[in-house]
């Protein structure tokens, strides 16, 4: 009887131990697992579909930016910057520091911001698509040369860069590590055909802008949007519409598209 009784008053303390025990594990770990982050959007790269960047990451950089230039034999400056996921776009100027730049916001807390943009695309609040330019790629502010600084930022805190739900390397130098861009690869867009030839398609609805290609002649393309720009006399028409073609990933004036309205019927604004 009096080993039973050991044994009760024994079993009676390790429980009480475990419990003691038990509790503050289970409390340690409600107390340090910190709030999950909302989910992220399927971000792409910020420049057009089928080009081939290489990037890096600066020591000094804040928070965790990588720069991108051109690897694919194209020309950094003047190429489209596309936002890497829908939001609402804010323009912003700094002088010193990150010069002409868009922040998008994509909701539940994130943003990615675009550094050094050549020119703007967008008007200040706009509604933007995945895909859609914003800007074309510069050297404003405080840059050594054209490139894209760009970041994703969750509530503020800068984020490793992930694109198409993969983690960028963050190298010390260009060269070691690219990434072909799949973004406004897959848009429809509306089927027209062109006339004329040698039309020139550029990176903007500008006159200035950069030429990304050249149309021979009577093209079939698609067009992803409209919007108005520099005005165009040619051929005996005047046109300050553009459209922004899919496959060559530029615009051209309306004037070229075979349509007898200046601005197209069934073509949403960029």
């Amino acid at each position: 009887m009096r080993f039973r009784r050991l044994w009760a008053v024994a079993a009676a303390v390790l429980c009480t131990l475990a419990g003691l025990l038990l509790g503050p594990v289970q409390l340690s770990a409600a107390a340090t697992s910190g709030p999950a982050l909302a989910a992220a959007p399927n971000f792409k790269a910020p420049y057009p579909c089928g080009q081939k960047w290489t990037y890096s990451h600066h020591s000094a950089e804040v928070r965790r930016a990588l720069d991108f230039v051109r690897a694919d034999g194209g020309t950094t400056s003047g190429t489209p910057v596309l936002a890497s996921a829908a939001g609402t776009a804010y323009r912003y100027y700094e002088a010193n520091g990150a010069g002409n730049y868009i922040s998008i916001e994509h909701g539940g807390g994130w943003r990615t911001y675009y550094f050094h943009l050549g020119s703007f695309s967008v008007a200040n609040g706009a509604s933007v698509a995945q895909g859609q330019q914003i800007g074309t790629t510069g050297s404003t502010g405080n840059s050594s040369g054209a490139h894209i600084h760009y970041e994703q930022l969750y509530n503020g805190v800068g984020q490793n860069i992930v694109i198409n739900g993969s983690g960028l390397a963050y190298p010390g130098s260009y060269n070691q590590y690219y990434l072909t861009s799949d973004n406004a690869c897959g848009g429809a867009g509306t089927p027209y055909m062109t006339w004329g030839s040698d039309v020139r398609v550029r990176s903007d609805a500008r006159l200035s802008a950069p030429v990304v290609t050249t149309l021979s002649g009577p093209t079939s393309v698609r067009v992803l949007c409209q919007k108005q720009g520099d005005t165009v006399n040619a051929e005996g028409y005047t046109n300050n519409w553009w459209s922004k073609l899919r496959d060559q990933n530029g615009f051209i004036s309306n004037i070229y598209i075979d349509h007898p309205s200046a601005k197209l019927p069934d073509v949403p604004l960029c």
